[in-house]
């Protein structure tokens, strides 16, 4: 007697008969008579990459780098195996590192030290701040590396949030004026891409006017377009020293992760604005954004491997619960599977090293 949807059905005749028969044999199995069989194109390694559909590529990858103060410094962030504070210097050989390895874009993160910061990020105005120094150090040594700074006051606040302050309210346009004096500081020293990523409303607008109208109209602008209020930051928060510091939270004015239609028209306002690409932060949890974004606008866009993501696929493989280089290489895939144009990854020059060898 067998079950189905909770009750008792009687077998057949039929069926009584058929169940006693032995059953075939694998050899004895009669062939399918299939016009369409998927798993011949999957067959050989050579037939999969002819005709696979997405292909990562070194071009593909923009490498984060986190920057400390001193020379010769590598200092471990703990959070991040793999992961090291650089000082200029040790920052300009890994730009020199990139370009053996095609990476056609470093994002520059500076760990401030506590002295040095105040609750409104003055340091971030200093033309001689780290990444104004690492910029240009860079730029002179290996100038046809592109760089990326971001543009937001966390690094910079005794507070630790991306604005200033005041009586627990993030002010908006004030902060604006601020973001676009900070990226003028960073496209003095060389800076390739601003890439905004406070949120504050109209920033993207504020920065382009500020650039061009200051002769630096060929400075692109990346902008964070749909950043998330995410518990992926942490390990980030540590390697630049803004955990410590970080005062409540930011969902004020990142977004709230229930959200996919706010994406949309934060981008458009983006795009409106004068931005030149795009950004998903962060990157494996919103894949959905990522794909809306791109079909809907069809800009140069741009996902974020943000360090949460980064630890968790170091930490599984450091504990042998997977092949650690067989989910970098897929979580990779997958942004490019969702319609990203690039990504910013941790896992920049490992994988570059991969695929330069043709391990993937």
């Amino acid at each position: 007697m067998a079950i189905k949807f909770g009750r008792p059905i009687e077998r057949t005749s039929l069926e009584r008969t058929t169940s006693l028969a032995p059953a075939k044999t694998a050899a004895s199995t009669e062939k399918l008579d299939l016009t369409i069989r998927p798993r011949r194109n999957r067959r050989a390694e050579w037939s999969r990459r002819m005709v696979r559909e997405n292909v990562l590529t070194t071009d593909d990858l923009i490498w984060p780098l986190f920057l400390v103060d001193g020379a010769k410094v590598r200092a471990p962030v703990d959070s991040m195996p793999g992961v090291d504070r650089l000082s200029v210097d040790e920052a300009v050989r890994a730009a020199e590192r990139a370009a053996k390895l095609e990476i056609p874009c470093l994002a520059l993160f500076p760990y401030t030290e506590p002295g040095r910061r105040d609750d409104q990020g003055s340091e971030a105005l200093n033309p001689d701040n780290l990444v104004c120094r690492a910029i240009r150090a860079i730029k002179k040594e290996v100038p046809q590396i592109g760089v990326l700074c971001d543009v937001a006051l966390d690094p910079y606040t005794s507070h630790g949030h991306d604005g200033l302050l005041q009586d627990g309210v993030i002010l908006n346009d004030e902060t604006v004026a601020v973001l676009v004096r900070q990226a003028l500081v960073e496209a003095e020293s060389g800076c390739d891409i601003i890439a905004p990523s406070d949120m504050m409303d109209g920033r993207v607008g504020a920065i382009r006017a500020g650039l061009d109208a200051a002769g630096f109209r060929d400075v692109q602008i990346m902008a964070y377009a749909a950043k998330y209020a995410s518990a992926f930051y942490g390990p980030f928060r540590d390697a630049v020293g803004s955990n410590a510091t970080l005062i409540g939270d930011k969902r004020t004015y990142q977004m709230d992760p229930a959200n996919t239609d706010e994406a949309l028209r934060e981008v458009e306002l983006d795009i409106a604005e004068g931005a030149d690409m795009i950004m998903v932060k962060p990157g494996m949890p919103y894949l959905d954004i990522l794909q809306r974004v791109k079909n809907a606008f069809g800009m140069p866009t741009f996902a974020y491997q943000v360090s949460g993501e980064y630890a968790m696929i170091m930490a599984a493989a450091g504990n042998g619960w997977l092949d650690g280089d067989k989910a970098m290489t897929e979580s990779l895939i997958a942004f490019k599977r969702a319609g990203a144009d690039g990504v910013l990854t941790y896992f920049a020059p490992r994988i570059a090293e991969q695929l330069k060898g043709g391990k993937s």
